[in-house]
């Protein structure tokens, strides 16, 4: 399509169909476009259903567990889960915001910001962490299905472990087949997830309170755990030392969906209004996080009374369960990791991956890549050899995330008011070419919001040693320190640009002597 036989529509969302007009195909394509009103059916409640289906998950479960273990009383756990994602769901729902009013993704909202190639940078960077977390929770969900196989077999399905695999062929096979369900939704594109989100919400919650229930019931209460006073109280074992342990958990707390506030254009870009994003987000986040929370913390101090042990491991529990409880409960589980893995580490790399090279790369295309990386990083091993390590490295990726939210926040709310040109995010020499391609003002904030974290980053992970006390606090913070240096120094530099381009432009124009 070519400027010259255009005629600029807009629709009933104030979308410039103007964005096909002169389209780079090293930019565009069907998948990236804006999303058209007949695709902006996902209502609140679909939103929300979206959430609980992600919300639901082995992590979230054991949330409450680092707290607790720290040396919070239950209650002081949860709530700090609790503000955690009131935190995070701000970011949420301001560049949600992007996606419902432009109906763009994640990848090309960055181009407004990075430049139309300096935006593949922080899309990629997003895409990896999620194939990371992609194939670890393929592992999961597989091996659940081992378990229910040999509950019911008893245990017929166990063998030697196969040369280089290091797992034995049940265990291969149950970890490919729930690859292959994933395969099967990507297939058939962010529709099909929604449907699943939909169809698994009441599903889940069901489950959860079931859950409670019966640790309730076989526990006759949930036994010494909830009862134990905090131990930061006078007298306790770390009397007086509160704020130094729950800064940094309330940080990683916004650590864990630190990723899905980058990319929630990705689902807000197919709701109806402003509204439906917001109020699903608000329903579908902050309550069922801390609800599942307390229900992880509550199971797990009922436990104690069952079994004469805390059992926080999920997977761990319903083994001990037996009869048909574990395998309904294992059932549960596989939804759950389903429906979490499909919408977290599945749609934000499968548009980074097509937004690297958009007229060779589909939206499925990118998916099947991501599953591909699943596989061939052997997820199984990189847990035997990392254990903590790799989540160490894992949640420290919001020190790289949250600069990248602070300057999307200032580009898009302060900079450009709200309203990008969404036409020149698909041309390649439009106003976000910036410098072949790249604005370096946006790189350079980036890289000057990670590197008060990078110290601390490096002694978590174990990387160096001697690093003082003042950067590992600092670390503690990571998020807010990276988003408030990046967001303050990117909108600093690029109202100061702005006014001397505006300044040289007016000099010009002006009339000569």
């Amino acid at each position: 399509m070519t400027e010259t036989n255009y005629t600029e529509v807009r629709d009933e969302f104030g979308v410039a169909h103007e964005r096909f007009a002169g389209a780079d195909p090293g930019l565009y394509n069907e998948d990236l476009a804006p999303s058209t009103p007949e695709a902006r059916t996902w209502q609140w409640s679909s939103i929300a259903a979206l959430w609980v289906g992600m919300v639901v998950c082995v992590p979230t479960y054991m949330l409450s567990a680092g707290l607790v273990s720290e040396g919070m009383a239950w209650w002081q756990a949860v709530l700090t889960v609790l503000a955690g994602n009131v935190i995070v769901l701000i970011p949420m729902m301001l560049i949600g915001h992007a996606g419902t009013k432009h109906g763009i993704p994640f990848p090309v909202l960055l181009r407004s910001s990075f430049g139309t190639r300096g935006a593949k940078l922080p899309a990629l960077m997003r895409g990896l962490v999620a194939c990371g977390w992609f194939g670890i929770n393929t592992w999961v969900g597989g091996m659940a299905i081992y378990v229910i196989l040999n509950t019911l077999t008893g245990g017929i399905f166990k063998g030697d472990p196969l040369p280089v695999l290091g797992i034995d062929w049940a265990q291969t096979l149950c970890f490919l087949a729930f690859w292959a369900l994933h395969v099967w939704f990507i297939r058939h594109g962010t529709e099909s997830i929604r449907w699943l989100e939909n169809l698994a919400a009441p599903f889940l919650l069901l489950m959860g309170l079931a859950l409670l229930g019966w640790a309730y019931i076989q526990a006759g209460g949930f036994g010494e755990m909830l009862s134990t006073p905090s131990a930061f109280v006078e007298g306790g074992e770390k009397e007086g030392q509160f704020w130094a342990v729950f800064w940094p958990g309330l940080t990683a707390m916004v650590g864990f969906w630190a990723t899905m506030a980058l990319n929630i254009p990705d689902f807000t870009r197919f709701a109806r209004s402003q509204k439906d994003q917001v109020v699903g987000q608000m329903v579908g986040l902050p309550l069922p996080m801390a609800l599942f929370a307390f229900i992880g913390v509550a199971v797990t101090s009922a436990t104690v009374v069952i079994f004469g042990e805390p059992i926080w491991d999920p997977v761990a529990l319903a083994g001990k369960m037996g009869g048909v409880g574990i395998i309904v409960a294992l059932a549960a589980l596989m939804v759950a990791t389903l429906t979490t893995n499909l919408a977290a580490n599945v749609v934000a790399p499968a548009y980074g991956f097509s937004n690297l090279a958009p007229n060779k790369i589909s939206f499925k295309m990118g998916g099947y890549i991501t599953a591909g990386i699943g596989i061939a990083m052997f997820p199984w091993k990189l847990l035997e050899t990392a254990g903590s390590y790799l989540f160490t490295w894992l949640v420290g990726y919001s020190a790289l995330l949250g600069p990248i939210a602070g300057i999307l926040i200032v580009d898009y709310f302060l900079i450009r008011k709200t309203a990008p040109k969404v036409s020149d995010m698909f041309r390649a020499h439009g106003r976000y070419t910036y410098t072949n391609g790249w604005n370096w003002v946006a790189i350079f904030a980036f890289a000057v919001g990670v590197l008060p974290n990078l110290p601390g980053f490096l002694d978590a992970a174990g990387i160096i040693e001697g690093v003082g006390p003042f950067w590992k606090t600092l670390y503690g913070y990571a998020w807010f320190v990276g988003l408030f240096i990046a967001g303050l120094l990117y909108g600093g530099l690029m109202w100061g640009k702005r006014h001397a381009e505006a300044a040289q432009m007016e000099t010009e124009a002006a009339p000569t002597a």
